[in-house]
């Protein structure tokens, strides 16, 4: 079993630097057209891709929507498990915002925010179901930075720590009960059209 991990396509939010979390804001034009690119690259691979599931949240539905059709496979139900973690009261504010409301530590105050573990048990709960569910399937997620980056806490601990890019594509193969990453936050086909 193969899950291509995928970060939803650029939104204004992303662009401006807010925080989204669980806000539903939709993919920008930018964001379409890096959809439109992975699909683009996912065809040129070797990989073959049976389904697609997003999180709840639009600008990973209307990623995968896009994807999907491009591949010309099944957009599966949407899974709240794998929604942006919450931020409380940061949601929408960018940076120095924070930083003005709260100081350089808002992060470890109680505002709202899920916390690591919660988010880490959602994932890991999602990812049991899918594969006890798809055991013989590849299967696309479109979700979140903050969630994806949670999920590779909870799979290989401190192992992979940059910033999850818009449109990155990581692919993990299951064997027994490890997943192995085989590819990591790979964002070539976005760089490939920016030259």
């Amino acid at each position: 079993m193969l899950l291509g991990l995928v970060r939803h396509g650029l939104t204004d939010w992303n662009a401006a630097g807010r925080i989204q979390g669980q806000s539903d804001i939709p993919l920008n034009d930018e964001g379409k057209m890096q959809a439109v690119m992975l699909g683009e690259r996912l065809l040129q691979e070797p990989y073959r891709w049976d389904y697609c599931i997003t999180s709840s949240l639009s600008r990973a539905a209307e990623t995968g929507s896009i994807v999907a059709e491009k591949l010309g496979i099944p957009l599966l139900e949407a899974d709240g498990r794998i929604r942006e973690r919450a931020y409380g009261q940061v949601e929408g504010l960018t940076s120095a915002e924070r930083e003005e409301r709260w100081g350089k530590e808002w992060n470890t105050l109680e505002l709202g925010q899920e916390k690591d573990a919660q988010l880490q048990a959602r994932a890991l709960d999602f990812m049991e179901d899918i594969s006890a569910r798809y055991p013989d399937k590849n299967i696309l997620v479109i979700s979140h930075g903050g969630f994806l980056a949670q999920l590779y806490v909870a799979l290989y601990k401190d192992k992979y720590v940059e910033r999850i890019g818009n449109l990155s594509l990581t692919i993990l193969e299951k064997k027994g009960q490890e997943w192995n990453p085989l590819l990591y936050n790979c964002s070539r086909h976005i760089l490939q059209n920016q030259r």
